[in-house]
């Protein structure tokens, strides 16, 4: 596969090159075929990127990307938060799929971020918000509370990975405006 074992500056080119495309496109241009689809199958996946992001149905890494079936390795959870099954997770396509780079994809009008900013949930929700919480503290513009959000959980995977900056693995924030569609790099 022609995106196999990229390196992350290669990784966050096709990334970027992807949104580029996606500000414009009507459609995806990601590979979905019947080929694909059997090739990964066969081989297996070999993703170029992981994309931690929130579950928000407006968010869809591999339409903003512009990637097909096999190109990105994608976690979604409410407000992106990093817990040890995100981690696992991240651990796992790093190790075992040769991920060189790894995104944390936060975005505008995110509802969790919102419901931290003016309420206090209660149930299972409230593990989510805690964490929020726990990445912006008092904070009400909600643009700068999700870009506080996603820096929590990018220091969350380096902690939790043990990274250093002379590790092959690049650990980067972004958000992604959803009235633009533009990705907006943070490192």
């Amino acid at each position: 596969m022609e995106h196999q074992n990229l390196s992350a500056t290669e990784a966050m080119d096709k990334l970027k090159k992807g949104n580029e495309a996606y500000l414009s496109a009507t459609s995806n241009t990601g590979d979905i075929s019947p080929a694909i689809r059997k090739k990964t199958c066969d081989e297996g996946q070999a993703p170029y990127a992981i994309v931690i992001t929130c579950s928000d149905s407006r968010v869809i890494p591999e339409s903003i990307f512009m990637a097909g079936i096999g190109e990105l390795f994608t976690i979604r959870v409410a407000g992106n938060v990093m817990d040890n099954h995100q981690l696992g997770s991240v651990e796992y396509a790093a190790d075992h799929l040769g991920c060189n780079l790894v995104v944390v994809l936060g975005h505008t009008h995110c509802g969790a971020v919102g419901a931290t900013i003016s309420s206090e949930p209660t149930g299972f929700v409230k593990y989510i918000t805690d964490e929020i919480r726990a990445a912006i503290g008092d904070e009400t513009d909600e643009y700068k509370a999700s870009c506080l959000n996603v820096e929590r959980s990018v220091s969350r995977i380096k902690e939790g990975l043990k990274l250093t900056v002379t590790d092959k693995l690049k650990v980067c924030g972004a958000v992604y405006h959803i009235d633009s569609g533009r990705v907006e790099f943070l490192d």
